[in-house]
């Protein structure tokens, strides 16, 4: 029989995780919708448990569709969503992105997509950054949460390799490919990094580009970019 109550344990569970904005390690996440569901599967990452609405044909326990939307932090809904473990790992190279102050959910989804992109072992995620694991996060990282570890520290110094800060016309313009082990740093679109962040790092360097900034998934994006791409021949510029 599918679940017909409001009042069901699940339910009230998916419904205080849809609105979690916690920043503390531990606990629970949901993920909506099938592309996610799937994406934990194939990464072997098993729920605690998954909801399908009833007739859907979709796996899970299941649900009056009408609940399941009552529930859904998707402004359309959602037939089939899953709840997890979160998951943190220890910092590690060779290629690792740390994020510093991105306050934006959207955003650290987007890096951690990216990250999944272009082959980053590790998102550490620096003071001041939104939950990886919050609902805006998850769905932006496209179930790229669910395949890229992601860690959290509290100082330059915890990072792995050479320390990379990438910082508004100061440095060197970046250029990769990178060799060894590396941590690239980005700030948020408005402050950049902290002072004293940039300080700590042995590099320092920048994007180049026509306008004033990026945000900070389009930066960490293009730094990964360049530092995994093959040396070969560039277009100039006009």
């Amino acid at each position: 029989m599918p679940i017909t109550s409001t009042h069901n344990d699940k339910l009230k569970e998916v419904r205080r995780l849809a609105r979690r904005s916690a920043r503390g390690e531990g606990g629970r996440f949901v993920a909506e919708g099938e592309d996610l569901v799937a994406a934990a599967e194939a990464a072997g990452w098993p729920p605690v448990y998954v909801l399908g609405a009833a007739d859907s044909g979709l796996q899970g326990e299941e649900v009056e569709p009408e609940l399941l939307a009552r529930v859904s932090g998707l402004g359309s809904g959602t037939r089939q969503l899953g709840v997890y473990e979160q998951r943190w790992s220890a910092p590690r190279g060779p290629l690792c992105v740390a994020l510093w102050g991105v306050g934006d959910p959207g955003n650290v989804g987007t890096t951690l997509r990216s990250a999944l992109a272009f082959g980053a072992t590790c998102i550490a995620l620096g003071p001041g950054c939104a939950d990886p694991f919050g609902p805006k996060a998850v769905r932006a990282s496209m179930g790229a949460i669910f395949s890229v570890p992601v860690a959290r520290v509290s100082s330059v110094d915890e990072l792995p390799g050479e320390r990379l800060a990438l910082a508004a016309r100061a440095g060197e313009p970046l250029a990769g490919p990178a060799h060894g082990e590396l941590s690239v740093l980005v700030g948020a679109e408005r402050a950049g990094l902290p002072a004293d962040v940039v300080a700590a790092c042995e590099r320092v360097a920048h994007i180049a580009i026509a306008g004033d900034s990026l945000n900070a998934a389009m930066a960490a994006t293009v730094a990964l970019y360049e530092l995994t791409r093959e040396p070969g021949p560039r277009m100039a510029r006009s």
